[in-house]
């Protein structure tokens, strides 16, 4: 992991080799804060530990001050065009602002929230996307390259740096993933902040998961990147399951436990996807009552091939058969089933394993 500052976003712990935490954004009307706070605690119980909230008019900020007051989570206030909007959400509690420099209205409009946050010890996000470019490196570099991210945003960084302020987190984001990943290999090479990793307008579930799973876990697997963000055009409850997956697959937060299923061939002997969708709703549903399962990897398998013979290190798993399936541990068969009772005998199974934690403390990034 490239090793950057440390900031503190409210009581989460962004960058310094602190676990890569997940974010998500509101897709409510900022004005209805019970509405958002209603949406915010249903993906902090997702998952979700930093929550960025669009503040673009007065009123809305007016309303993001009961929001913070009443969050779950750090509340990051995302701010564009303005520089009053961004100390009005300073002064209204964010935990973090989120703004693009190059559309904040000048170096006087960026001294200002660098003098508000610094008074407030808030940190900044400096979001430098390729749609908002300054049009001299446009120039300079043809197109927004990744070069030309990189330089707007170390230029941003070394003005907030100017006036006093550096606890900042940097995110540079294109609809590219190879331009995404390349500005953020660069930066990283040159910078210590911490980094926000996302592939910004990746599209519907279907192309946006892939594009940030490449986008993000190739930078993650490099070690680059504090926080993420996978941006989708769908809930944002998809969002933070997604980003939780991209960082179990990674190796940067344990699955708890891991459920592996095989691909659907002819050899399948029973319903297969609609096993899976039920253990991974078991699952998910346990995890999010408190529980935790003392099983390291679930295994489904369709056929007798790959169960339990590829899935051997299984703690609990389940294979179709000609006459239905069997029921294995650790690659032993403990019971032959009907295909009616395969579904709920490894439901048994999995809830017999979970448990309530009895430490008081917050749970570590390997338990979430």
């Amino acid at each position: 992991m490239t090793r950057t500052k440390r900031l503190q976003i409210g009581t989460v712990e962004v960058g310094g080799g602190a676990p890569v935490t997940v974010q998500s954004m509101t897709n409510t009307d900022t004005c209805n804060h019970d509405q958002t706070l209603h949406q915010i605690r249903e993906l902090a119980d997702e998952g979700c530990q930093i929550i960025r909230v669009a503040v673009p008019s007065e009123r809305a900020c007016i309303s993001f001050g009961h929001i913070v007051s009443s969050s779950p989570i750090p509340v990051v206030a995302d701010i564009h065009f303005s520089s009053s909007l961004a100390i009005m959400a300073i002064e209204s509690g964010a935990a973090c602002v989120r703004i693009n420099p190059g559309n904040i209205g000048g170096e006087a409009h960026v001294q200002r929230v660098a003098d508000a946050a610094r008074d407030a010890g808030v940190p900044i996000r400096i979001g430098v996307n390729a749609g908002s470019i300054e049009e001299e490196l446009l120039s300079k570099y043809g197109a927004a390259t990744a070069e030309a991210l990189v330089e707007s945003a170390l230029a941003h960084c070394a003005l907030f740096e100017r006036y006093g302020w550096d606890q900042l987190k940097v995110s540079l984001k294109c609809s590219e993933v190879r331009t995404t990943v390349d500005a953020c290999r660069l930066f990283a090479s040159q910078a210590d902040y911490p980094l926000h990793l996302g592939v910004t307008e990746a599209g519907s579930i279907e192309r946006g998961v892939v594009k940030s799973a490449v986008g993000i876990g190739a930078l993650l697997l490099d070690g680059i990147g504090d926080t993420i963000r996978v941006s989708l055009t769908a809930p944002p409850i998809e969002e933070v399951r997604v980003a939780i997956h991209i960082l179990e697959a990674v190796g940067l937060r344990s699955a708890a436990p891991e459920i592996v299923s095989c691909p659907t061939c002819a050899r399948t002997g029973i319903e297969l996807i609609s096993l899976v969708e039920a253990v991974e709703r078991e699952v998910r549903g346990i995890k999010q009552s408190g529980r935790r399962i003392k099983l390291g990897k679930i295994a489904l398998m369709g056929c007798v091939v790959n169960g339990p013979g590829e899935a051997r290190d299984a703690d609990i798993g389940i294979a179709g058969t000609k006459e239905g399936g069997v029921l294995f541990r650790k690659g032993e068969v403990v019971a032959r089933l009907a295909e009616p009772d395969l579904l709920p005998a490894l439901l048994d199974e999995i809830r017999a394993a979970s448990f309530v934690p009895t430490d008081t403390g917050h749970a570590s990034q390997d338990d979430s």
